[in-house]
C-alpha cells in the first residue's frame, strides 16, 4: 500500500475515533479527543493526525448516519441559546462551541462568552434571577501564546445545560482562540444566531 494512502487511512481512523469520543463525552474538545484517539490507535507521529476540523467533519458524518434526530436537537439548543443571550444582553453575549458549529446534540452544553469588568456583575444577575449555579474555570489560549483561565458559571435552563464564560471587555475585540480553527473565536451575536435559526431546513422545525 502506498505510504500516502496509508497515511490518509490513518488520518481517517483517528478522525472517526475522535468523533466517537466526542459523541460519548460532550465535555471533550476536538483537540483533546484527537490526542486521545491517536493514543488509542498508537499513532505517535502527529504529522499524520487529522486537523480538528476533520474531526468535526467526521462527527457530522456520524450524526447524519446514526443520529437522524440531531438537527432537531441542534435547533432546540439554538433556540435556548438565543433566549439566554437575550436574557444576558447587557453583557454582549456571543455563542461559541458545538451549538454554533452545528455538531451539538441533546447532551451538549450551550456555551456563551459574556463580557464584564468583573465576574461579580454576572454573578449578581444570577443571584437576582434566583438561578442556581456552580462555578468552574475555563482555560483559554490567545494568539500570543498566553493561556488564561476565566470563571465559568454553569446552570440548567429547563433541560439544557448552560455555561457562561466571563471575559474582560477587551476580549470582545481580541477574543481567545478557537480550539477547532486555532483562529480568534468571535462566535455569533444574537442577531447572527437568529439568522442561523431562520436558515435551518424546515424538517428541523
Amino acid at each position: 500500500m502506498p505510504p500516502r494512502h496509508k497515511n490518509s487511512q490513518l488520518r481517517q481512523r483517528i478522525a472517526h475515533e475522535a468523533a466517537r469520543l466526542l459523541a460519548e463525552d460532550p465535555a471533550l474538545d476536538p483537540e483533546r479527543a484527537r490526542r486521545k484517539a491517536a493514543d488509542r490507535i498508537g499513532a505517535a507521529d502527529n504529522r499524520h493526525w487529522p486537523s480538528s476540523a476533520e474531526v468535526l467533519e467526521a462527527l457530522s458524518q456520524e450524526q447524519r448516519l446514526f443520529r437522524p434526530q440531531q438537527p432537531v436537537a441542534l435547533r432546540s439548543l439554538r433556540v435556548q441559546a438565543l433566549a439566554a443571550m437575550r436574557h444576558f444582553s447587557r453583557f454582549r453575549p456571543r455563542l461559541v462551541g458545538p451549538v454554533l458549529e452545528g455538531t451539538a446534540d441533546q447532551a451538549s452544553r450551550v456555551r456563551l462568552h459574556l463580557f464584564a469588568d468583573t465576574p461579580d456583575e454576572v454573578l449578581l444577575t444570577l443571584l437576582e434571577q434566583h438561578i442556581p449555579w456552580e462555578q468552574r474555570e475555563r482555560p483559554l489560549r490567545y494568539a500570543d501564546g498566553s493561556r488564561r483561565a476565566y470563571p465559568a458559571f454553569r446552570f440548567v435552563a429547563g433541560e439544557v445545560a448552560m455555561e457562561l464564560v466571563v471575559l474582560p471587555p477587551q476580549a470582545y475585540r481580541n477574543p481567545p482562540l478557537s480550539p477547532v480553527s486555532e483562529r480568534p473565536e468571535r462566535g455569533a451575536d444574537a442577531g447572527q444566531l437568529a439568522q442561523l435559526l431562520a436558515a435551518m431546513p424546515e424538517e428541523t422545525l
